[in-house]
């Protein structure tokens, strides 16, 4: 057998995924789901997520009840990623003797106040003894075959849209380490970017306006859970594309520009991650629309290019352009 000795760390995540895939059928994995037929009408779609204490979560950022929820928003967003309406999801539940009962309760709690937003169950699961504690959720949607989002459907010309703001999940988690840091911020603006990391909200409820656009093609896109450079990265790489980023068009600017120095900042924004936003490629008419319907909510960052390569932009020129790639955002290996 080649490179026996050959250690995780040595290929990273990325690395150890090109390694598993030939495991799976070619087209069912690549996405934030898998897409199984199920049914003539709809298509099942399964997500499976894992949080692991020390890792995900931590007693000095996160509560129990916190930990559950951010548990199911992370899978509900995923089945929002592929365009999917959720049915339900089992839970797996690993933990060492001595946790408090309730703080598995309040996990529990926290999981369905999450849930209960969207009318979805927990159907089963199951737990067993562990040196740590992880939470694993499988979650199951539902899609119409034709409505399935796809990280390969970008096409060049396409806008980029992404919904809500870039990098407040970061800053949360570095006001709960560090609360310091927000000396300059408003008792509102503390607790928003602290919400932001601890009980973040799964974009289901764009979906319902993306299929009142009457699209004429499907739509490329995924969630943003490992930072929205990385989404961008990741559709590109699927696509066979490269992307233009106008950095004057990314939100948030302005309130994490409170906290810390611009470098710092604008790598939350782009590598932050978990912040559990939409990035969508759609033809620019229809993206203009999809702002129009939300109000507000989302914005056009730059459009889809044949170079394969991700250049952010800087129309003020105040900041030099560059590549952004998969390599400097989060990985577990």
């Amino acid at each position: 057998m080649k490179n026996s000795h050959q250690l995780v760390k040595d290929i990273g995540e990325q690395g150890l995924l090109k390694k598993l895939q030939p495991f799976c059928p070619n087209e069912v994995i690549g996405d934030d789901g898998a897409v199984l037929t199920t049914h003539p009408d709809k298509d099942l779609v399964v997500t499976t997520d894992v949080l692991v204490d020390g890792v995900h979560f931590s007693d000095r950022t996160t509560t129990a009840f916190d930990v559950g929820w951010r548990a199911a928003a992370a899978n509900l967003s995923d089945l929002a990623a592929m365009g999917a309406e959720p049915l339900a999801i089992t839970v797996g539940l690993s933990l060492p003797g001595d946790v408090l009962v309730s703080w598995v309760e309040e996990l529990y709690r926290g999981l369905t106040a999450c849930l209960q937003q969207y009318d979805t169950p927990i159907v089963g699961g199951d737990i067993c003894r562990s040196s740590v504690i992880t939470v694993s959720i499988t979650a199951f949607g539902q899609v119409l075959p034709d409505r399935v989002i796809r990280r390969s459907n970008a096409r060049v010309g396409d806008a980029i849209v992404i919904t809500g703001c870039h990098g407040f999940s970061r800053a949360g988690l570095e006001l709960l380490l560090y609360p310091e840091l927000g000396c300059q911020l408003s008792d509102r603006e503390r607790k928003l970017l602290i919400k932001a990391h601890q009980q973040p909200q799964p974009r289901l409820d764009v979906l319902p306006y993306l299929w009142e656009l009457n699209l004429s093609r499907p739509i490329a896109g995924m969630d943003s859970s490992d930072g929205l450079a990385d989404a961008i990265a990741q559709i590109c790489r699927c696509s066979g594309v490269g992307a233009e980023i106008e950095r004057g068009y990314l939100t948030g600017v302005p309130l994490l520009s409170k906290l810390v120095p611009a470098e710092q900042m604008w790598s939350w924004i782009l590598y932050g991650g978990e912040d559990f936003e939409l990035v969508l490629c759609l033809a620019s008419d229809t993206a203009k629309s999809l702002l129009t319907k939300l109000n507000g909510d989302a914005v056009i960052i730059g459009k889809i290019i044949p170079e394969p390569k991700i250049i952010l932009q800087d129309k003020f020129n105040v900041y030099p352009s560059q590549i952004l790639s998969l390599s400097k955002g989060f990985q577990h290996f």
